[in-house]
């Protein structure tokens, strides 16, 4: 027994001794916004201010890896303290810990990250990724957003991103079944920037959920953008096949934005949300802009939706905008 502790304790000795780090950086960064915005015309208008604080770390382990940890401090999350039913949608209890991360990375290994909370799938990730300049079309309008591919999002995931393969990365996340799925949740990407292309970016990605048991549904995305110059284009295709025809949705979208300076940005937005055997479908528009002068960004959208949730009601037509100045120190 005595040799079997020696043998353990030298083993753990040098794992420790192989994984020894340099001295690490800590660094804290900020922002803090206010909101002005009306998410539904027939609704008031409403002001709202965010404001949180990251504390990042990281050091050099001796095995050439890099150990990054990321902590988000968000007075959001503290509003459960002082009043639970306000609480951000995003917080974990009644405490000021919003986001927080640790990964692995290295030039040749890629980056492993673990999410305890604010950790995104792939296909969340990339649920919209052609140009604006500042929010998609099926955003800011009250209730266009509820019916997009996107995969699964919760706490204490796993994601992996490769290192560039001659511009090839892939990607890859996992989730416990204690985020709303029956089973555990995987889903998986790949992003191609062909080096002898410049300005061309091709990705697809695909994964199963399983809200319900033995009901799999299976979702994926594909998408193309093109900068040249100051004009960025893209196009994006989306769809989740279900047992039921009901359930099967089919998404299609495409922006370009311009930039009209190194500090202004322009974009132009629009989406199209088949939803199975609705008899209209959801039909979105957007335009924004952003503009920013050293730690301060002004930015706004001006969006509009017919046919929310493929609803024909005269109510389901709706105009929303929001603006925002954002401070970052």
């Amino acid at each position: 027994m005595n040799n079997f502790k020696k043998i353990g304790l030298s083993a753990l000795a040098g794992s420790l001794v192989a994984m020894s780090a340099q001295a690490g950086d800590l660094s804290v960064t900020g922002t803090s916004s206010l909101y002005i915005a009306n998410s539904d015309e027939n609704a008031k208008t409403g002001y709202s201010m965010s404001d949180s604080v990251t504390f990042s770390g990281s050091t050099e382990l001796d095995n050439g890896l890099t150990y990054s940890f990321s902590l988000e401090l968000d007075g959001d999350a503290q509003s459960a303290k002082v009043d639970p039913a306000a609480a951000s949608a995003t917080a974990t209890g009644a405490n000021v810990v919003d986001s927080h991360s640790i990964s692995l990375s290295s030039d040749t290994f890629g980056t492993l990250k673990f999410a305890g909370h604010g950790g995104t799938g792939v296909l969340d990730a990339w649920d919209d990724v052609t140009p604006n300049a500042y929010e998609e079309s099926w955003d800011v309008v009250s209730g266009a957003d509820a019916n997009r591919v996107n995969g699964a999002t919760g706490n204490n995931s796993f994601g992996y991103t490769s290192p560039s393969f001659s511009g090839v990365t892939l990607h890859a996340s996992y989730f416990n079944n204690d985020t709303g799925n029956a089973t555990t949740y995987q889903d998986y990407g790949i992003m191609v920037k062909p080096e002898m292309v410049e300005g061309l970016e091709l990705g697809y990605a695909w994964g199963e959920s399983e809200a319900t048991a033995a009901t799999v549904l299976d979702e994926s995305t594909m998408y193309i953008k093109y900068a040249y110059g100051p004009v960025t284009v893209g196009y994006q295709s989306s769809e989740l096949d279900a047992p039921t025809a009901a359930a099967t949705d089919e998404h299609t979208m495409w922006g370009i934005s311009y930039a009209v300076s190194d500090s202004f940005t322009i974009a132009y937005n629009t989406s199209s949300f088949d939803l199975g055997t609705a008899t209209v479908d959801q039909e979105s528009k957007g335009y924004s802009a952003s503009y920013t002068m050293g730690g301060i960004t002004i930015a706004g959208a001006m969006n509009s939706t017919d046919n929310i949730a493929a609803s024909t009601a005269t109510t389901a037509d709706k105009d929303a905008y929001e603006m925002a100045i954002s401070f970052a120190f």
